[in-house]
């Protein structure tokens, strides 16, 4: 199961982004972070590194 970051706490950090081994995050319009669904492999790094803890399981 693919991550999905909860845009309302997301502060836009990037962190997500830099840690993510696929690239499947990138940043949207408002500076939030936007994971595409069908490049994530869920190593949930991207989870672990977050530090407002917005990431989780679909």
């Amino acid at each position: 199961m693919p991550r999905r970051i909860n845009k309302s706490e997301c502060v836009g950090c990037g962190t997500c982004q830099r840690v993510c081994i696929v690239g499947c995050i990138t940043q949207g319009e408002d500076r939030k972070r936007l994971i595409n669904e069908s490049g994530c492999v869920d190593c949930g790094a991207c989870q672990l590194a977050c530090p407002k803890k917005c990431i989780s399981k679909i």
